[in-house]
């Protein structure tokens, strides 16, 4: 599967109204739990920030839209 995004892109989760606007990181590596192998394209790590907390959490990037004119980082 082709990559979607890249690091520095802003993101939010679709189907969530409230979903916070998140930075991409980077693409992760997981392991494949029914078939064992590596995942290198499709799991993205993201950030934000909530109440001044930066906070972080791995996404397949299905479940992501990208947001246009989002730029540097600001508190939620």
């Amino acid at each position: 599967m082709a990559r979607k995004f890249k690091a520095g892109d802003w993101v939010k989760a679709k189907g969530a109204s409230d979903s916070p606007k998140m930075e991409v990181s980077k693409y992760i590596t997981k392991k494949e739990p029914i078939f064992g192998f590596l995942d290198r394209d499709t799991y993205v790590e993201c950030t934000w920030y909530r109440n001044g907390q930066r906070r972080s959490r791995v996404f397949h990037q299905n479940r992501l839209s990208k947001v246009l004119g989002t730029k540097g980082i600001f508190k939620t």
